[in-house]
Protein backbone atom coordinates (compact mmCIF):
# COMPACT_ATOMS: atom_id res chain seq x y z
CA UNK A 1 0.00 0.00 0.00
CA UNK A 2 1.34 3.15 -0.74
CA UNK A 3 1.21 6.43 1.76
CA UNK A 4 1.52 9.35 0.64
CA UNK A 5 2.92 12.57 3.35
CA UNK A 6 2.98 15.95 2.81
CA UNK A 7 5.78 18.19 4.76
CA UNK A 8 4.83 21.15 7.28
CA UNK A 9 6.66 24.78 7.67
CA UNK A 10 10.00 24.58 7.77
CA UNK A 11 10.11 22.89 3.96
CA UNK A 12 10.53 25.93 1.91
CA UNK A 13 13.50 27.02 -0.20
CA UNK A 14 13.83 29.99 -2.01
CA UNK A 15 13.19 29.07 -5.89
CA UNK A 16 10.81 26.20 -4.69
CA UNK A 17 7.92 25.20 -7.43
CA UNK A 18 9.58 27.05 -10.25
CA UNK A 19 10.75 24.03 -12.24
CA UNK A 20 6.87 22.54 -11.76
CA UNK A 21 5.88 26.18 -13.29
CA UNK A 22 7.84 25.89 -15.75
CA UNK A 23 7.88 22.25 -16.85
CA UNK A 24 3.93 21.80 -16.46
CA UNK A 25 0.86 23.86 -18.42
CA UNK A 26 -1.39 22.04 -15.80
CA UNK A 27 0.98 23.41 -12.67
CA UNK A 28 1.55 26.74 -14.09
CA UNK A 29 -2.17 27.05 -14.24
CA UNK A 30 -3.12 26.03 -10.44
CA UNK A 31 -0.41 28.54 -9.39
CA UNK A 32 -1.81 31.40 -11.52
CA UNK A 33 -5.50 30.53 -9.80
CA UNK A 34 -3.11 30.77 -6.62
CA UNK A 35 -2.32 34.04 -7.42
CA UNK A 36 -5.78 35.51 -8.21
CA UNK A 37 -7.07 33.68 -4.70
CA UNK A 38 -4.62 35.21 -2.91
CA UNK A 39 -4.63 38.55 -4.21
CA UNK A 40 -0.62 38.72 -4.37
CA UNK A 41 1.86 36.91 -6.67
CA UNK A 42 3.20 34.42 -4.14
CA UNK A 43 4.78 32.44 -6.98
CA UNK A 44 7.25 35.81 -7.61
CA UNK A 45 8.50 35.28 -3.79
CA UNK A 46 8.76 31.50 -4.31
CA UNK A 47 10.55 31.91 -7.22
CA UNK A 48 12.71 34.61 -7.08
CA UNK A 49 12.62 36.06 -2.96
CA UNK A 50 14.81 35.69 -0.58
CA UNK A 51 14.70 32.80 2.44
CA UNK A 52 13.93 35.85 5.06
CA UNK A 53 10.90 36.32 2.61
CA UNK A 54 9.61 33.14 2.68
CA UNK A 55 10.00 32.89 6.27
CA UNK A 56 7.18 35.50 6.84
CA UNK A 57 4.11 32.90 8.29
CA UNK A 58 1.24 34.30 5.87
CA UNK A 59 3.86 33.54 2.68
CA UNK A 60 5.47 30.19 4.43
CA UNK A 61 2.52 28.35 4.67
CA UNK A 62 0.31 28.86 1.52
CA UNK A 63 3.44 27.98 -0.38
CA UNK A 64 4.32 24.74 0.77
CA UNK A 65 0.86 24.07 0.60
CA UNK A 66 1.19 25.08 -3.53
CA UNK A 67 4.62 23.35 -3.95
CA UNK A 68 3.02 20.24 -2.35
CA UNK A 69 -0.53 20.15 -3.69
CA UNK A 70 0.64 20.64 -7.22
CA UNK A 71 3.34 18.72 -7.38
CA UNK A 72 0.68 15.83 -6.46
CA UNK A 73 -2.62 17.49 -9.02
CA UNK A 74 0.08 17.66 -12.07
CA UNK A 75 1.31 14.51 -10.90
CA UNK A 76 -0.24 10.80 -12.87
CA UNK A 77 1.29 9.23 -10.47
CA UNK A 78 -0.94 9.69 -7.75
CA UNK A 79 -2.88 6.89 -6.41
CA UNK A 80 -3.05 7.10 -3.05
CA UNK A 81 -4.17 4.16 -0.42
CA UNK A 82 -4.02 6.46 2.73
CA UNK A 83 -2.73 10.30 3.40
CA UNK A 84 -1.07 11.76 6.05
CA UNK A 85 0.49 15.61 6.43
CA UNK A 86 2.86 17.51 9.58
CA UNK A 87 0.82 19.86 10.84
CA UNK A 88 0.25 22.12 7.61
CA UNK A 89 1.00 19.34 5.42
CA UNK A 90 -2.63 17.80 6.45
CA UNK A 91 -4.15 20.83 4.27
CA UNK A 92 -2.19 19.25 1.76
CA UNK A 93 -2.89 15.76 2.22
CA UNK A 94 -6.99 16.70 2.54
CA UNK A 95 -6.70 18.14 -0.97
CA UNK A 96 -4.66 14.82 -2.34
CA UNK A 97 -7.61 12.33 -0.97
CA UNK A 98 -10.28 14.72 -2.72
CA UNK A 99 -11.94 15.75 0.87
CA UNK A 100 -11.13 19.69 -0.09
CA UNK A 101 -11.10 21.15 -3.52
CA UNK A 102 -7.50 23.06 -4.71
CA UNK A 103 -9.28 26.73 -4.25
CA UNK A 104 -10.90 25.82 -0.76
CA UNK A 105 -7.77 24.26 0.84
CA UNK A 106 -5.40 27.33 -0.24
CA UNK A 107 -8.37 29.97 1.32
CA UNK A 108 -7.85 28.05 4.89
CA UNK A 109 -3.94 27.76 4.19
CA UNK A 110 -4.18 31.41 3.92
CA UNK A 111 -6.57 31.63 6.89
CA UNK A 112 -5.09 29.29 9.21
CA UNK A 113 -1.49 31.48 8.66
CA UNK A 114 -3.06 34.87 9.06
CA UNK A 115 -4.65 33.80 12.30
CA UNK A 116 -1.89 31.89 13.98
CA UNK A 117 0.18 35.77 13.33
CA UNK A 118 -2.25 37.21 15.04
CA UNK A 119 -2.15 34.54 18.14
CA UNK A 120 1.47 34.99 17.83
CA UNK A 121 1.02 38.47 18.24
CA UNK A 122 -1.19 38.17 20.95
CA UNK A 123 0.99 35.27 22.91
CA UNK A 124 4.77 35.97 22.49
CA UNK A 125 5.97 32.51 22.74
CA UNK A 126 8.13 30.47 21.43
CA UNK A 127 9.34 26.61 20.38
CA UNK A 128 12.21 24.10 21.36
CA UNK A 129 13.48 20.96 20.14
CA UNK A 130 14.69 18.39 22.68
CA UNK A 131 16.92 15.33 21.05
CA UNK A 132 18.35 12.30 22.89
CA UNK A 133 15.50 11.92 25.48
CA UNK A 134 12.34 9.29 25.84
CA UNK A 135 9.49 10.70 24.82
CA UNK A 136 8.00 9.71 28.35
CA UNK A 137 10.58 11.74 30.40
CA UNK A 138 9.71 14.93 28.14
CA UNK A 139 6.32 14.52 29.34
CA UNK A 140 7.23 14.27 32.75
CA UNK A 141 9.02 17.95 32.75
CA UNK A 142 6.91 19.45 30.70
CA UNK A 143 3.84 18.83 33.27
CA UNK A 144 6.60 19.37 36.29
CA UNK A 145 6.48 23.09 35.13
CA UNK A 146 2.93 24.32 36.55
CA UNK A 147 3.42 28.43 36.89
CA UNK A 148 4.37 28.70 32.86
CA UNK A 149 2.66 26.76 29.52
CA UNK A 150 4.81 24.57 28.18
CA UNK A 151 3.48 21.43 26.37
CA UNK A 152 4.69 18.96 23.52
CA UNK A 153 3.93 19.94 20.40
CA UNK A 154 5.96 17.82 18.34
CA UNK A 155 6.27 14.21 17.95
CA UNK A 156 8.65 14.17 15.28
CA UNK A 157 10.32 10.40 15.77
CA UNK A 158 11.81 8.94 18.71
CA UNK A 159 13.81 10.77 20.59
CA UNK A 160 13.04 13.90 19.12
CA UNK A 161 10.29 15.70 20.56
CA UNK A 162 9.36 19.37 20.03
CA UNK A 163 8.06 21.56 22.98
CA UNK A 164 6.06 24.67 23.03
CA UNK A 165 4.77 26.97 24.92
CA UNK A 166 5.77 30.51 27.09
CA UNK A 167 9.24 32.08 26.08
CA UNK A 168 9.74 31.65 30.27
CA UNK A 169 8.42 28.02 29.94
CA UNK A 170 10.69 27.25 27.02
CA UNK A 171 13.74 28.55 28.77
CA UNK A 172 12.79 26.85 32.61
CA UNK A 173 12.50 23.21 30.62
CA UNK A 174 15.38 23.37 27.91
CA UNK A 175 17.34 23.93 31.55
CA UNK A 176 15.49 20.95 33.11
CA UNK A 177 16.13 18.99 30.06
CA UNK A 178 19.62 19.01 29.40
CA UNK A 179 20.06 18.28 33.14
CA UNK A 180 17.98 15.23 32.36
CA UNK A 181 20.24 14.23 29.84
CA UNK A 182 19.04 15.49 26.46
CA UNK A 183 21.48 15.58 24.29
CA UNK A 184 20.13 18.93 22.70
CA UNK A 185 17.41 21.64 24.00
CA UNK A 186 17.69 23.74 21.09
CA UNK A 187 15.17 27.26 21.17
CA UNK A 188 13.88 27.11 17.25
CA UNK A 189 13.45 30.22 15.01
CA UNK A 190 9.81 29.94 15.13
CA UNK A 191 7.23 33.05 15.28
CA UNK A 192 4.97 31.33 18.38
CA UNK A 193 3.97 28.32 20.16
CA UNK A 194 2.25 26.24 17.56
CA UNK A 195 -0.11 23.10 18.49
CA UNK A 196 -0.20 24.30 22.33
CA UNK A 197 -2.93 26.03 24.52
CA UNK A 198 -1.25 29.23 23.17
CA UNK A 199 -3.04 29.29 19.44
CA UNK A 200 -6.47 29.18 20.41
CA UNK A 201 -7.54 32.37 19.43
CA UNK A 202 -6.62 31.11 16.00
CA UNK A 203 -8.22 27.53 16.37
CA UNK A 204 -11.35 29.80 16.94
CA UNK A 205 -10.56 31.35 13.53
CA UNK A 206 -10.17 28.28 12.22
CA UNK A 207 -12.86 26.57 13.40
CA UNK A 208 -15.29 29.06 11.68
CA UNK A 209 -13.23 29.29 8.27
CA UNK A 210 -13.67 25.10 8.39
CA UNK A 211 -17.53 25.82 9.29
CA UNK A 212 -18.17 27.20 6.25
CA UNK A 213 -16.16 25.56 4.07
CA UNK A 214 -17.39 22.40 1.84
CA UNK A 215 -15.86 19.15 2.76
CA UNK A 216 -16.51 15.63 1.01
CA UNK A 217 -15.92 12.14 1.38
CA UNK A 218 -12.05 11.33 0.28
CA UNK A 219 -10.85 8.83 -1.94
CA UNK A 220 -9.14 7.22 1.15
CA UNK A 221 -8.32 7.63 4.47
CA UNK A 222 -6.15 10.43 6.03
CA UNK A 223 -4.22 9.56 9.33
CA UNK A 224 -4.86 12.95 11.13
CA UNK A 225 -2.16 14.75 13.88
CA UNK A 226 -4.77 14.58 16.49
CA UNK A 227 -6.08 11.26 16.22
CA UNK A 228 -3.17 9.22 14.92
CA UNK A 229 -5.63 6.96 13.24
CA UNK A 230 -7.54 6.48 9.56
CA UNK A 231 -10.02 8.95 9.37
CA UNK A 232 -12.88 9.17 6.48
CA UNK A 233 -15.93 10.61 8.03
CA UNK A 234 -16.16 14.59 7.02
CA UNK A 235 -17.38 15.45 10.47
CA UNK A 236 -14.39 13.80 12.39
CA UNK A 237 -12.42 15.47 9.46
CA UNK A 238 -13.15 19.00 10.09
CA UNK A 239 -13.10 18.92 14.27
CA UNK A 240 -9.34 16.97 14.10
CA UNK A 241 -8.30 19.80 11.67
CA UNK A 242 -9.40 22.68 13.54
CA UNK A 243 -8.31 20.92 16.85
CA UNK A 244 -4.81 20.24 15.22
CA UNK A 245 -3.69 23.98 16.33
CA UNK A 246 -4.00 23.61 19.99
CA UNK A 247 -2.94 19.63 20.36
CA UNK A 248 0.40 17.82 19.59
CA UNK A 249 1.22 16.52 15.85
CA UNK A 250 1.53 13.15 16.70
CA UNK A 251 3.54 11.76 13.77
CA UNK A 252 5.44 9.34 15.38
CA UNK A 253 2.24 7.32 16.54
CA UNK A 254 0.69 7.77 13.09
CA UNK A 255 3.38 6.41 10.81
CA UNK A 256 3.37 3.57 13.29
CA UNK A 257 -0.38 3.40 12.49
CA UNK A 258 -0.09 3.44 8.60
CA UNK A 259 2.27 0.88 8.96
CA UNK A 260 -0.04 -1.34 10.92
CA UNK A 261 -2.53 -0.51 8.87
CA UNK A 262 -0.58 -2.03 5.87
CA UNK A 263 1.48 0.79 4.45
CA UNK A 264 4.84 -0.45 2.46
CA UNK A 265 5.96 2.77 0.93
CA UNK A 266 5.99 6.22 1.63
CA UNK A 267 5.91 8.97 -0.84
CA UNK A 268 6.93 12.49 0.44
CA UNK A 269 4.94 14.94 -1.60
CA UNK A 270 6.11 19.21 -1.60
CA UNK A 271 9.40 20.80 -0.74
CA UNK A 272 12.07 18.66 0.96
CA UNK A 273 12.93 15.70 2.28
CA UNK A 274 12.31 15.61 5.94
CA UNK A 275 9.68 13.46 6.36
CA UNK A 276 11.39 10.79 4.88
CA UNK A 277 13.96 10.87 7.13
CA UNK A 278 11.82 11.04 10.19
CA UNK A 279 9.54 8.11 8.63
CA UNK A 280 13.29 6.15 8.49
CA UNK A 281 14.28 7.03 12.06
CA UNK A 282 10.97 5.56 13.24
CA UNK A 283 10.94 2.27 11.00
CA UNK A 284 14.42 1.50 9.47
CA UNK A 285 12.84 -0.64 7.10
CA UNK A 286 10.10 1.48 5.92
CA UNK A 287 10.46 2.09 2.23
CA UNK A 288 10.61 5.92 1.52
CA UNK A 289 10.73 7.84 -1.95
CA UNK A 290 9.79 11.81 -3.31
CA UNK A 291 6.92 11.80 -6.00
Amino acid sequence: MKAYIFPGQGAQFPGMGKELYESRANAKALFEQANDILGFRITDIMFEGSADELKQTNVTQPAIFLHSVILALSSDKLVPDMVAGHSLGEFSALVANGVLAFEDGLRLVHQRALAMQEACEINPSTMAAILGLPDEKVEEICQSITDEIVVPANYNCPGQLVISGSNRGIQIACEKMKEAGAKRALPLPVGGAFHSPLMEPARLKLQKAIDETTFKSGSCPVYQNVSTTGVSEVQSIKENLAAQLTAPVKWTQSIQQMLSDGAQTFIECGPGKVLQGLVKKIHQEAEVESL
